[in-house]
C-alpha cells in the first residue's frame, strides 16, 4: 500500500499545477494584441531614420532659372535689362561662380580687380532693389557636377537640370548650351539685334571720330555704336558732316556701314 501512495503523489502534484496556471479569453488576447500593434506603428518612424534622411535630400527643381556666367555679371548690361522689367523668373549664382568673381576681386591686375568688384556689388545692388528673385544654389548641389569638369561645363549641365537658361558674353559657352539643348542668350547678340537697322540710301548726320584702316578714310558712330566707315572723311575729324549709307557689312562683332559724304 505504501509503494501505491508513493507512485500517485506526482500525478496530484501536476494536477494541481495545472490548475495555478492562468488563461486568458480569446478577447483579453485580441485587446493586448491590438495595444502591442500600435506600439509598434508609433515607434516606426523614429526606427526609420535613413529613409527619411534620403528623401530630404531631394533637389528641388527652380523654376524660370537664369543663370549667369562670369562674363554676363562683369559686363554688367544685364542688370539694365533687368531694371528694365524685361526678364522675369529667378537669377541663380552658383557657388563657383560666385568664387569666380571673389579670386577677380582679389587679383593684382587692376582692371580685373575693379571689374571683379563691381560684378559682385551689382549683384548686392540687384538682391536689394527686389526687381527679381536671386538665390545661391546651395553648395551640396553643385557638387555631384564639379568632378572633372571646368565651371562652364558645370554651369551648362546644372542649367540643363533645372531647365534654365544661361546668360553670357563668352560666343564658346553659348554655342555649347546651344549643342547641349540649353538656352543661351549672349548679351553681344543682344546688343546686336538692338541697333539700328539702316539700308543704302539713308542719309545720316554723324561726328567723324578718327582715321580708318585706309589713310583716306574718317569712322564716326552711332548712338547705339555702329560703326560707320566714310570715304574721303579723313580730312574732317571732330567735325560733324552729312552722309549716305553705301553698303551694309555684317560681321561677327556687329554691322559696319560705309558711307559716302553728301
Amino acid at each position: 500500500m505504501a509503494k501505491e501512495e508513493i507512485k500517485k503523489e506526482p500525478v496530484e502534484e501536476k494536477k494541481e499545477e495545472e490548475k495555478k496556471t492562468p488563461t486568458f479569453s480569446p478577447s483579453i488576447i485580441g485587446a493586448i494584441a491590438d495595444e502591442v500593434s500600435r506600439t509598434l506603428l508609433s515607434r516606426l518612424p523614429s526606427m526609420m531614420p535613413r529613409r527619411a534622411k534620403k528623401k530630404a535630400k531631394k533637389t528641388t527643381k527652380i523654376d524660370d532659372g537664369i543663370f549667369f556666367d562670369t562674363s554676363a555679371i562683369i559686363d554688367g548690361r544685364i542688370f539694365d535689362v533687368i531694371y528694365l522689367g524685361l526678364l522675369n523668373g529667378t537669377v541663380v549664382l552658383t557657388p563657383n561662380i560666385l568664387l569666380e568673381l571673389k579670386h577677380l576681386a582679389d587679383t593684382q591686375d587692376t582692371v580685373k580687380r575693379v571689374r571683379g568688384r563691381k560684378g559682385l556689388e551689382a549683384l548686392e545692388n540687384l538682391r536689394k532693389s527686389k526687381k527679381i528673385k536671386v538665390t545661391v544654389l546651395p553648395d551640396d548641389q553643385e557638387k555631384p557636377y564639379r568632378d572633372n569638369t571646368e565651371v562652364d561645363e558645370q554651369l551648362i549641365k546644372i542649367a540643363k537640370y533645372h531647365r534654365g537658361k544661361v546668360v553670357t558674353c563668352d560666343y564658346n559657352l553659348e554655342k555649347k548650351a546651344s549643342i547641349e539643348g540649353v538656352t543661351a542668350i549672349n548679351m553681344n547678340a543682344l546688343a546686336n539685334c538692338l541697333k539700328v537697322i539702316a539700308v543704302p540710301g539713308e542719309s545720316l548726320h554723324i561726328k567723324i571720330s578718327h582715321q580708318g584702316k585706309d589713310p583716306t578714310q574718317g569712322v564716326g558712330y552711332l548712338d547705339d555704336g555702329t560703326m560707320i566707315v566714310v570715304e574721303e572723311g579723313s580730312g574732317e575729324i571732330g567735325k560733324a558732316l552729312d552722309v549716305v549709307v553705301a553698303r551694309i557689312i555684317q560681321t561677327a562683332t556687329g554691322r559696319i556701314l560705309f558711307a559716302k559724304r553728301i
